[in-house]
């Protein structure tokens, strides 16, 4: 039973107990913090399955090395008093997720290699056979996420996922469709994601866009950071009747050496978002030096504070950050992806409940549009 009277208890004695400037305490959740889901305002959900990518592996342990990094991170932000105190936890990284993803990987890589002409021959039966079994996983464990999500959600928690590749958080985007008339996707990406059942696979890493755009209550897709797109991909923006905008890369420090300001164009970004908006980011939206270890890397991106800086904007605007998700971090030699990837964890967590009105921030106008 969920008694809300004993949980804000409990969780007001943690706090009061609780030394933000302490050492970060391994044995607590993630970033350190006392607090468990029933407590905390932002749940995250780890979900540790990258089945589908077609380049480098790893990413399933992103969740892993997010929460090992994130008990070196300081707690304090200037810019939001008391931000620990909201309460962020993460859910229990599904052994049976894991050891599911551990299976089908290593036969899909095989599968992989022989569709790119560099592996050992099999049959087109088996290629068949293998992809509707993936495709059934994929379906599984979209229901699974969905219905985790829907549980946080009813709770009323500001709910984000951890993947996992970026196919993963098609569950939590169709949990919020249930719950809200419209919205928008802002993707931060080095890739359009757009892909028509990549490779075969239904719920490939290279095609959550494309299936996201199958919810009618996004009425918006925002691309930021975009520098590898398909033919096929840039056919569907053109023809989407402006409900895909594509921010290039390119264009956007284009834009920056011509003299146009950061600020000038996150404006422009935000302008096409509607009032309610999930942020869907993938870490190789970044300048690969933030992200060696992700699952493709792509020459350029967004520097940290400018990924920061259009997320708080955003909020300013008065936009409501209705969830989101942080994909395809991948553990490395050692912590740097993990330390990446925890830090801006902690920022969109952060956002988010500013934008929900569950924290305050100097300066920032949070009213609901």
């Amino acid at each position: 039973m969920y008694d809300k009277s004993a949980i804000a208890t409990s969780k007001k004695q943690k706090i009061e107990k609780f030394d933000p400037s302490g050492v970060g305490n391994v044995t607590g959740g993630i970033f350190g913090l006392p607090f468990t889901p029933d407590e905390a305002e932002v749940v995250l959900i780890p979900v540790p399955w990258e089945v589908t990518v077609s380049y480098n592996a790893g990413t399933a342990h992103g969740p892993a090395a997010i929460k090992e990094a994130s008990y070196q991170l300081d707690l304090y932000d200037p810019a939001i008093e008391n931000a620990w105190q909201l309460g962020i936890a993460m859910d229990e990284i599904s052994e049976e997720w894991l050891q599911e993803n551990s299976n089908y990987r290593h036969k899909t890589q095989t599968y992989i290699n022989w569709l790119e002409g560099g592996g050992s021959n099999i049959s087109e039966a088996t290629a068949t056979e293998l992809t509707q079994a993936v495709n059934q996983k994929g379906e599984e464990l979209l229901h699974w996420l969905k219905n985790k999500a829907t549980h946080y959600l009813n709770q009323g928690k500001c709910v984000g996922v951890i993947g996992g590749d970026h196919s993963t958080p098609l569950g939590l985007m169709q949990a919020l469709a249930e719950q809200h008339e419209e919205f928008g996707i802002l993707q931060i990406d080095a890739h359009a994601d757009l892909r028509n059942a990549y490779e075969g696979f239904e719920y490939s890493h290279a095609s959550i866009m494309y299936n996201a755009l199958k919810i009618k209550q996004v009425k918006k897709l925002v691309q930021v950071g975009i520098r590898d797109m398909a033919e096929s991909e840039a056919e569907l923006v053109h023809s989407s009747n402006g409900r895909v905008i594509t921010f290039y890369d390119a264009m956007l420090k284009e834009n920056l050496y011509e003299g146009d300001t950061w600020k000038k164009l996150c404006k422009k970004i935000i302008a096409q978002l509607p009032p309610k908006v999930y942020i869907s980011f993938d870490i190789d939206g970044l300048d690969p030096k933030l992200c060696p270890g992700t699952g493709t890397p792509v020459a350029g991106g967004l520097q940290f504070e400018e990924a920061i800086y259009l997320i708080k904007s955003l909020v300013r605007n008065g936009c409501k950050i209705i969830g989101f998700d942080l994909c395809e971090v991948a553990p490395g030699s050692d912590q740097w992806n993990g330390n990446v990837g925890a830090r801006l964890l902690y920022k969109l967590c952060n956002w988010m409940a500013v934008s929900q009105n569950k924290l305050n921030a100097a300066g920032y106008n949070t009213s609901e549009k």
